[in-house]
This record gives C-alpha cells, sequence and structure tokens, in this order.
C-alpha cells in the first residue's frame, strides 16, 4: 500500500520484500509506521502480499530496512 524497497525471489516462487525505508530527503508514504517485511507465493494464482509478525524482542518501532537478501543452504 505505501510500496516496497527491495525484494527477493527464491527458486521456489516465494518472494519477501521490505518496506517502509525512512530516509532523509525521500518522501515517506507512513511516516510514523515502522518498517515491514511481506511474504508473496508467486506460484499462487492471485499472490497476494501477507505481512510476516516479527518475534518479540525486536526493536519494531525502530525497523527501517533498506534491502533484503536471501541465503539457501
Amino acid at each position: 500500500e505505501a510500496g516496497s524497497e527491495d525484494i527477493d525471489i527464491l527458486p521456489n516462487g516465494l518472494a519477501f520484500i521490505s518496506s517502509g525505508l525512512k530516509y532523509p530527503g525521500i518522501k515517506s508514504f507512513a511516516p510514523d509506521k515502522p518498517g515491514e517485511i511481506f511474504l508473496m507465493d508467486l506460484k499462487e494464482d492471485s499472490p497476494r502480499a501477507v505481512e510476516l509478525r516479527i518475534s518479540r524482542g525486536f526493536d519494531l518501532a525502530s525497523f527501517n530496512p533498506h534491502g533484503i537478501s536471501t541465503y539457501v543452504d
């Protein structure tokens, strides 16, 4: 809804999307909302982005994701 900053797509079609980057001089569509990570299964007939829950104890208020990458073992 407010745009994404980066996306990384795994070979199985799962896409991880970072959103919510706040950077001086760049307009923020949701300045009071922390960053988010979404998951989308591109192999679904009607893919939709689902927000991932972030573990307790993580400083979500200051979460400002810039980029995303995955590691497949």
